[in-house]
């Protein structure tokens, strides 16, 4: 089995990025969540602190390794001007034009909020560290823009999924 160039950034930009992306929201939500519950029983604080700030700094960079490699790698081949690329391809057929103009629209701006929120949660586990124990308002906010991040993130890979089933990069 062998992969072309743009079938291994494909796999990159989607599976391997995403799967980083997917197992770092799973656990630091988990961390976030699981903060009050550990200063009540005493145990597991300072773990559970190690794991939050690794997890959520690595979902914000997975998340930015998939914006990044979707928009100067995998993108510019999907618009190739060319009659056979993907773009032309999608646009050519009334049943799948749809899929240019809201999916990829989507995938061009909305998806860039993801790694912007990823970030910012990253950023205020690091900044509170262990008063987000005590916080409850800051702790709530970092698990909603963490959710928000992963939302934006999931849409656009279902969408990016869909897209390249209907017009793979070739």
């Amino acid at each position: 089995m062998s992969f072309t160039e743009r079938e291994v950034w494909t796999l990159v930009h989607g599976m391997v990025l995403g799967a980083v992306f997917l197992l770092a929201f799973a656990g630091g939500l988990a961390d976030l969540y699981g903060l009050r519950a550990a200063l009540l029983t005493g145990t597991g604080v300072h773990e559970r602190m190690r794991r939050l700030k690794i997890g959520t700094s690595a979902m914000a960079l997975a998340a930015w390794g998939t914006v990044v490699t979707g928009t100067w790698v995998v993108y510019p081949w999907y618009r190739d001007p060319g009659p056979d690329s993907a773009r032309s391809r999608l646009l050519a057929d009334p049943d799948t034009a749809e899929w240019h103009t809201f999916g990829m629209e989507w995938k061009e701006h909305i998806a860039w909020l993801s790694p912007i929120l990823a970030t910012t949660v990253a950023f205020i586990v690091l900044f509170y560290g262990d008063l987000l124990i005590r916080h409850q308002r800051v702790r709530r906010t970092a698990m909603l823009l963490f959710v928000l991040a992963f939302l934006f993130a999931a849409v656009a890979g279902a969408l990016g999924a869909l897209i390249t089933k209907a017009a793979p990069v070739d």
